[in-house]
Order: C-alpha cells, then sequence, then structure tokens
C-alpha cells in the first residue's frame, strides 16, 4: 500500500507542476537583472533627476 501511495504521490506531484507551468502562473521570484543593467538604469534614472534639480531650481 505505501509505494502505491508513494508512487501516485509523485506522479500527482509532476502532473501538478506540469499544469502550472502550462498555465504560465509566474514564479514568486522576480526576473534576475545582471549587475551591469542594473547599474546602467541607476544611472539613467540619476541622470534624469539632476536634470530635473537644474531646471526646478531655474523655476523657482
Amino acid at each position: 500500500m505505501n509505494r502505491k501511495k508513494k508512487i501516485n504521490q509523485t506522479l500527482k506531484a509532476k502532473a501538478k507542476k506540469a499544469n502550472a507551468k502550462k498555465a504560465g502562473i509566474p514564479a514568486n521570484k522576480p526576473k534576475y537583472i545582471a549587475k551591469a543593467d542594473r547599474e546602467q538604469a541607476n544611472a539613467s534614472v540619476e541622470a534624469n533627476d539632476s536634470v530635473g534639480v537644474e531646471v526646478g531650481s531655474e523655476v523657482d
């Protein structure tokens, strides 16, 4: 009985994982972004912020 139960349990688990993968349910982990890409994104954001500060000070 235990052997049958264990086999059924593993088959059900594999089927459940396959169905979840088919459905396209995203994982809880965010997509990996390379360190160079993160630095580039931060640099562009900082450049935009510094431009915004200069424009803001001229308006005041």
